[in-house]
Order: C-alpha cells, then structure tokens, then sequence
C-alpha cells in the first residue's frame, strides 16, 4: 500500500531550533531517508518552503485566481511530504514514528486511493 506523510511544523516552535539543532534535525532526516531507500520503503520525500512562499489557485466559471501566502490563519503549516510503500497500515506507523520531524511537530499519515478510470 501506498502512503503520504504529510509533516507539519508549529509556527509555534518555528525559528526555536538552535542552528546546529537544526542542522542535526536536517542530518537526521537524510539518514532517515537513506534507511528507508534502503529497505524499499522510501518512493519521495521532499522539505517544503514556509507558507509565506505559498500560492492557492482556483478556476471558477472558467476564470483562474491565485492568493499568494500565506493564506491560511492556523498555527500549523505543511512543511514536507514522504510518499512510502508499506504492507499496511500498522508498518506505515512504524515509519513514521521514525521521522525526525515527528519528535516537533505532527505527521498526517494518509492511503492514497487508487483511482482507475470509468468505462
């Protein structure tokens, strides 16, 4: 089953990690990320600009809109994503528990659907 690792961040702690915090927060994630290609686990994973850098597009009647950033009052914001293959939902957890990001913020963890086209 395919999974997406949705990583949000408080604005809350935001900019509190000390450099060398963060730097070992970022060092941390790329072992992650190595021992989870290494296990076939790992499909993407990617870090996020702040919301500040953020666009919301809209098509109404035919017309495209865009709202830059940041566009939404909440004290959480998206700041990354895994995509992973796990057997189920019980090891996708397992994976997760194991983001560093997880031990500062939260990780949505969503199936993704698979859609096929009607007939």
């Amino acid at each position: 089953m395919r999974f997406v690792c949705l990583i949000y961040n408080s604005a809350d702690t935001d900019g509190t990690l000390s450099p060398a915090e963060g730097d070992e927060l970022v060092r941390a994630h790329f072992r992650y990320d190595e021992e989870l290609e290494r296990n076939g686990i790992m499909i993407h994973s990617d870090a996020l600009e702040g919301p500040d850098s953020a666009s919301v597009l809209r098509v109404r009647q035919g017309v495209l809109s865009s709202t830059d950033g940041p566009y939404v009052e909440t004290k959480e914001h998206l700041a990354g994503i895994y995509i992973i293959e796990a057997a189920d939902l019980e090891e996708a957890r397992k994976v997760v528990a194991g983001i560093p990001s997880v031990r500062f913020g939260a990780i949505e963890l969503r199936p993704v659907r698979i859609l096929t086209l009607p007939p």
